[in-house]
């Protein structure tokens, strides 16, 4: 449930037992700032790693659209398409890791979020619907790898996380 906190108590007795107790919800400006800073990382992360692939593959022509194309011929051969899809996986990948660290609680719901606005700064961008299958299946798989790499990562070692105060940084 996106914007209600929990807080786990541990009862030592017979045994221990957690149970959540929900405190206040999230107020809108954190929901709102903490989506901006996920969008915000998502793209410089994509600029950063898309630059690099730009080098490695010696592409000519590396265009600030770049996270938006989704026109070009999904080939293996085409360096260009290549760099395209090891930019975006490693950006999914590598935004779910920073998502994790920056929210420690609700990746998967963020990941959606910013993948949703993905779609819909792409549908702006480009005055048109992307009807290209492996683009959808490409999103579809990246999204799965954004959403557990950080829920793995919280869950892992953000063991404190329902105790973390959302309007707090």
């Amino acid at each position: 449930m996106v914007g209600t906190q929990t807080e786990e108590r541990v009862t030592v007795g017979q045994g221990e037992r957690r149970e959540r107790i929900p405190t206040e919800p999230m107020s809108w400006q954190a929901i709102t700032l903490h989506i901006l800073l996920c969008l915000l990382i998502f793209y410089t992360v994509y600029y950063m790693i898309w630059s690099i692939c730009c080098g490695i593959f010696r592409l000519n022509t590396c265009g600030l659209l770049t996270p938006f194309e989704f026109k070009t011929d999904p080939s293996f051969s085409s360096p260009s398409y290549l760099a395209k899809v090891l930019a975006t996986s490693l950006t999914f990948f590598t935004s779910g890791l920073l998502f994790a660290v920056l929210l420690r609680r609700w990746v998967w719901d963020y990941a959606i979020t910013v993948t949703l606005a993905h779609v819909l700064l792409t549908v702006a961008v480009m005055k048109e619907f992307p009807f290209i299958w492996q683009w959808w299946l490409a999103l579809a798989r990246d999204l799965l790898l954004m959403i557990c790499s950080g829920e793995l990562v919280t869950f892992l070692v953000c063991s404190d996380a329902d105790n973390h105060d959302g309007d707090n940084f």
